[in-house]
This record gives C-alpha cells, structure tokens and sequence, in this order.
C-alpha cells in the first residue's frame, strides 16, 4: 500500500472537512488468465494488487453529501433522494451507481462526505471502477452499519457498473478486489461466484506489467457487443452460459452463426479451459505450461475475440522473441491497457528496456513497466 497516497487523502479530508475520516483500501487486480470468461458463467485466475484506491469518510451533517476525486481536483455536491446518471463517463457515475443500488435494497443511507484518490494507472486494464466501487460500497456499509456481507457488496459495485456507467461487466473484478488474498491469485468460478486461492510462488520468474499507454474509444461498446453475442449463441445452444458449451457442442450450429462470431464463441470456450489449466500448471510449479497457456490466450485475444490492438501485439510479439519471456498476452477488456508478462528475474531489465525502446521507436511513445505485488481485497486502513 502507498503511504504517500493514504496520506494526501487523509489530509486532504481533514483540511476539507476538519475531522477525522474513516480510511478504505480497495485494491485494483491483475488477470493472469481468463479474459472474457466472467461474463460467460466461466472461470478467470485473478489477483488483487498493492495498488489501488484510498477513499476517506465521514458522516456529514449538511442536507447534501460531497465527492471529492482527489487526483482529478473534481467534486460534486449531491442530493441522496434526486440521484440519477450524470453525463457518460463521469467518475461520479461510478459512486452514484452504489448509493443507487444500496438504497433499492432498502438500506438508510445518510449524507457523507468522501475523498479519494488512487495509484492505479489510467487505462491499464487494472480496473480502477471495480476498486472505486468498492471502496464506496465497503465504506458506506461501515460508517452507516448497512449490515451488507462482501458477496452483497460486490453484487451492488457490479450492478453500480451495469446500471450507471453503462458497462455491462461480469463480476471478476469486483470480486477480485474484495476478496483479494495477499501472495495468492484466486481461480474463481464465477457462476458459483466462489474461489479456490492458490499461493503464488514463480521462484525465478515474475510476472511484469507493461502499458501500452493508449486506451481505444472502442472498448465499452465492443465489450457489450461480445457479451450479446455470447448470450445469443447460447441461446440457440439451449444452455444458460457458454461456459457449459463444449467445442462439439458449438459445431453444431456453426451454420447458423456468421465465421466471426463462430469464432468469437470458441475463444470463450477453450479461455475458460485455458483457466482451469493455468491453476494446474501453477499448482505443479510448471510454469512453462503456464507460460504456453498465456500465449495461446493472446493469440484467440488477438485472431478470434478481436479485442486486442496494435500496441497490445507489438508487445507480446517483443515477448517472444526473449527466450526468457515464458508468456505474455493483453489483460483486460481490450484495445489498449497493458501486457502481463512472466519474465525470468535475471532477464526483467533487459527485456523491459528493449522493449521501451522499440516501442518508442514503433509508436513514437513511451509504454511503462510496473510490477505489482498481490495483496488483501477491500479493508479498513488501521
């Protein structure tokens, strides 16, 4: 957890709003495997990460409730009985949705004042809104007492998502974020919405994150136009989800889907397995097979979902030309973010300076590298 960020949002309260807050810590994540899978009844393989968003609290004794963006220097002043959707692509959007879908739970929620700010790159694919609402969702159930357990809240931050920011996500990150597990990566089933934690240990590997630094208009309506294709062929399967679509199964009606949702269909069905493998290897300490998985994950990201971008590809193409990169491919929703990588320790600053430098001298930008560690969900800072 960054110090400095705890303390620029604490102090930033105090001088706002001259009490004490409380201090909420919800985490971003990572995806080493199973994108796309979430919305699909699959499985996905994610960890929350040491970077994320502090959001400050208080009961407040004014008719109206304050939010403060901290990094944005953006507030907005609320009435609790009049929300509705501001302008798409508002950041309030992502608060308002929580209140909104606590109260139709018939919980009391009473005016607040809230700061916040957060150390998770723009567009990086580690989702920041999944961490902003549940920051808001967990710390509005602590100061009010709503009595809502962590699968309540993550259910109220996934629906904030559908019903307010216009995005029709699947539950990953927002369970990632919550129930996050330091040094392990949940393989999380999201139809029972339950996980198994596995303890991460690449010994003389590590996993890095390089950020294409451009972020695609395309990627909120491309999202909710691959779920609806999803949801389409499953109906004519007759099943609920494709996660319980074989690739027998989906032959069988290739006739009367177009090649490309075809394809997109059978990406979805060999993620989801694709999945279920990376725990095993990860469990066998075979991270070679992990690395394979990867790989072929990018490649049906890329040729078969077609959410990925030039900027994704050029960077796991840099990956396999290093002997050293077992695997690499994009995380997240797509058309632009970052590349998660699982580079061999003694390799990482070449690779990563090799890299920069092509891509500078491809895309006449720079991408940044990070590394991240994996880290508890949503919780009281002490």
């Amino acid at each position: 957890m960054n110090i400095q960020l705890i303390n620029d949002v604490k102090t930033a309260f105090i001088n706002t709003f001259k009490t004490d807050p409380l201090l909420i810590f919800s985490p971003g994540r990572i995806n080493i495997i199973g994108e796309h899978t979430d919305y699909n009844d699959g499985y996905v393989f994610p960890a929350a990460v040491n970077k994320g968003i502090v959001a400050a609290f208080q009961k407040s004794d004014s008719d109206k409730s304050t939010a403060y963006a901290l990094d944005m220097d953006s507030s907005i002043e609320f009435s609790l009985e009049t929300l509705k959707p501001s302008k798409q692509g508002s950041w309030e959007n992502y608060v308002f949705g929580v209140i909104a879908e606590i109260q139709k739970k018939n919980k009391i929620v009473g005016n607040f004042n809230l700061v916040f700010k957060g150390d998770i790159p723009a567009g990086s694919g580690m989702s920041s809104s999944a961490a902003l609402e549940n920051s808001v969702v967990f710390g509005l159930n602590e100061l009010f007492n709503l009595g809502l357990s962590k699968h309540e809240m993550i259910h109220i931050s996934q629906k904030a998502e559908h019903n307010y920011v216009g995005v029709n996500c699947g539950i990953m990150d927002q369970y990632a974020s919550m129930f996050g597990i330091k040094n392990n990566a949940l393989l999380l089933d999201c139809r029972t919405v339950a996980s198994k934690p596995y303890e991460i240990d690449f010994k003389d590997h590590q996993l890095v994150l390089i950020n294409t630094n451009v972020k695609h208009s395309l990627s909120d309506s491309a999202y909710n136009d691959r779920r609806s294709v999803c949801e389409h062929i499953s109906k004519l399967l007759g099943i609920k989800a494709l996660r319980d679509a074989t690739e027998t199964d989906l032959e069988k009606i290739k006739g009367q889907v177009t090649p490309e949702n075809y394809q997109k269909a059978l990406f979805v069905i060999q993620e989801n397995n694709r999945a279920e493998k990376a725990s095993k290897a990860i469990e066998d300490g075979d991270l070679v097979t992990l690395g394979n998985l990867i790989y072929g994950s990018h490649n049906g990201l890329q040729h078969q979902y077609k959410v990925s971008c030039e900027e994704l590809d050029f960077l796991v193409d840099q990956a396999k030309l290093n002997k050293d990169v077992l695997g690499a491919r994009m995380m997240g929703g797509g058309f632009g973010g970052c590349t998660i990588n699982l580079v061999a320790k003694h390799a990482i600053k070449d690779f990563t300076e090799s890299t920069s430098k092509a891509y500078k001298e491809q895309f006449k930008k720079e991408c940044s590298v990070y590394f991240v560690e994996l880290s508890n969900g949503t919780h009281v800072i002490k």
